[in-house]
């Protein structure tokens, strides 16, 4: 496995194609530090003793000890452990820890390619193919990312009705020895500081949308590819720093008639398998957001609770309702996963037949326990967001700057006028402010709730999930039978059946 500083140092060899701000980059930019310590706390996790069962675990291909986070499930005890680690290491960072997409999207390509090989009838070779790609990134310990959000152009048109096809990834070339690609991937997170990128479809497809449905793995760096990235920091302090900052990066990774050798190709016009792969990625991270939504949820009650402190109403009942609140979703949302690990099985849901065994045994969290857990949770992004503003009052909007607690004109007189509780020292107060000021009134912060809200996918597509795969008609025949309805055929000439 590697340090933290190998990372940083393979990230330094990597090709310049990153852009922003209409600049080109190094990956180790000052800019991207943040996120690039962000993801270095899985390096340095995986390396503490104590954490050893946690952040690692045994490669089924090699037997070798690897970075959990470049594991391929293969029990409820591993989809309980990729859990509590996220859990864990997003408590640590402050926020998302960034690395989830690939292991994500990792196991939904190790479950999707075995099936479409076998569809295929020994035609091709993804899952060998991928099974290789799989050990090289076990053994050198990379970090991956998914790009799967296409821009989707016209949203009331299906990738094949588009007037532009480039709307969504797609083959514009096969040859023999790979394929050429064209569009772009976007809200594609820390594809800048990413070792590997995955490119998965975003949506059910047709069986005539076959050069939409493809899928493939390559370097961040790769030619023909290009990134315009936006980077998400939290505003500089120079006297008063954090405990730990926290970063984050979105690019739109954009394909210009990208070449891609077979090797790294592991799905190619199979429109069925293409849809699967969809869901099952959005499937994998959903269960990783029942490990980080909980830990934000750790995050926002302790700072709620201390901004009530603070304020010197830590007793009063609508502040203890407020705790209750985020407390029930948080461990709601993680009991929804824990379940959804329990009940995971080499399955997934297929509409009409429900749960049949899918991959060659890896396994694959429970879909409508997944679903339940990121909705309920993605729903309370901005009403948690709420209850801290309430609670903490104006003061962090309207927080002097740094510079004028430093001035010995103005130090005394700040420090005397912030204090609400005088068992709090002022300068712990103000260290709180500043960073409720942080998760509320920074653009940061803004877009934080953004990815809180709508990534792994929005609510409405968690919502549609559960009651598409839930069996209500089941539940309607308990009513039914409860209620003595006899399900009585219709008599149109009856007129006391007539309208």
């Amino acid at each position: 496995m590697r340090t933290k500083e190998q990372y940083i140092e393979g990230l330094r060899k990597k090709r310049r194609n990153i852009y922003v701000d209409g600049r080109k980059i190094d990956r180790d930019d000052e800019m991207q530090m943040a996120t690039i310590n962000t993801i270095g706390l899985t390096f340095d996790y995986a390396a503490k003793p104590e954490y050893q069962d946690l952040c690692t675990a045994t490669s089924h291909l090699t037997g070798e000890r690897i970075n959990r986070f470049c594991h391929i499930h293969h029990s409820k005890e591993d989809l309980h452990k990729k859990q509590d680690m996220t859990r864990l290491l997003c408590q640590v960072a402050g926020g998302c820890i960034q690395r989830c997409m690939g292991a994500d999207g990792a196991n939904a390509l190790y479950a999707v390619t075995y099936e479409a090989d076998k569809q295929n009838n020994g035609a091709t070779q993804y899952h060998k193919n991928f099974k290789k790609w799989v050990e090289r990134f076990q053994r050198e310990d990379l970090v991956g990312c998914c790009a799967q959000t296409d821009v989707k152009g016209d949203r009331m048109k299906r990738p094949g009705q588009q007037k532009d096809p480039d709307m969504y990834v797609h083959v514009v070339e096969k040859r023999s020895d790979g394929i050429v690609v064209r569009g772009s991937k976007v809200h594609n997170s820390e594809a800048s500081v990413a070792d590997e990128i995955l490119v998965v479809p975003t949506r059910a497809l047709q069986p005539e949308e076959k050069e939409w449905a493809v899928a493939f793995a390559i370097p961040g760096d790769w030619e023909g590819v290009k990134q315009v990235v936006t980077i998400h920091n939290l505003r500089d302090r120079q006297y008063f720093k954090r405990g730990f900052a926290p970063g984050a990066t979105d690019s739109y990774t954009i394909f210009d008639n990208a070449f891609i050798p077979w090797e790294r190709v592991f799905l190619c016009g199979e429109a069925v398998h293409g849809g699967v792969l969809a869901l099952l990625f959005a499937l994998f991270h959903r269960h990783s957001y029942s490990g980080c939504k909980p830990a934000l949820g750790d995050l926002m009650l302790g700072t709620v609770a201390l901004a009530a402190d603070y304020n010197g109403i830590g007793k009063a009942h609508h502040v203890r309702d407020k705790l209750a609140e985020i407390i029930r979703v948080s461990e709601l949302g993680y009991a929804a996963g824990f379940t959804a690990s329990e009940l995971g099985k080499p399955e997934v849901y297929i509409p009409g037949l429900g749960f049949k065994p899918y991959g060659p045994g890896s396994y694959i969290p429970h879909s409508i326990y997944c679903n339940v857990g990121r909705n309920l949770t993605g729903e309370a992004v901005f009403r948690e967001a709420e209850i801290l503003c309430d609670v903490s009052g104006g003061i962090p909007a309207t927080f002097p700057y740094e510079g004028d607690f430093m001035n010995p004109e103005t130090k005394d007189l700040l420090y005397k006028y912030i204090t609400r509780n005088p068992n709090v020292h002022p300068e712990d107060a103000a260290q709180l402010w500043r960073y409720v000021g942080d998760l509320l009134c920074s653009a940061t912060g803004g877009i934080h709730n953004f990815g809180a809200y709508h990534g792994g996918g929005s609510p409405i597509m968690e919502a549609i999930a559960i009651t598409s795969q839930y069996d209500i008609e089941t539940r309607k025949k308990l009513v039914k039978l409860l209620a003595g309805i006899k399900d009585r055929p219709v008599n149109p000439e009856d007129p006391g059946q007539k309208k």
